[in-house]
């Protein structure tokens, strides 16, 4: 009985590192693999680097992003932070 005392607390100490700690952060990098895997032409993003600017063109593992100055950057999937505005779907739709 004990020894059994003993572990309670170790046991008691894991639970709670898991819930505070460990959990949380498996939650955020599945949302971060997630927008990652989401990216599309056209999305406005923002770069770990504080890079500003529209995806325009993407590969399994880098993209191309077009800055305001008319500029193109390659950088790896992995660089993107955010997403800021995702793209406009254009639903061209004849009407008669």
């Amino acid at each position: 009985m004990g020894s059994l005392g003993s572990l309670i607390p170790l046991l008691l100490m894991f639970v709670l590192f898991y819930f505070l700690l460990i959990r949380p952060q498996q939650k955020r990098q599945k949302a971060v693999q997630s927008m990652q895997g989401g990216l599309a032409k056209g999305d406005k993003i923002v770069t770990i680097g504080g890079l500003h600017g529209i995806v325009d063109s993407l590969d399994e593992n880098k993209m191309i992003i077009r800055c305001g100055d008319g500029s193109r950057l390659t950088y790896d999937r992995a660089a993107v932070r955010e997403v800021t505005e995702k793209a406009q779907e254009k639903n061209v739709s004849l009407e008669k």
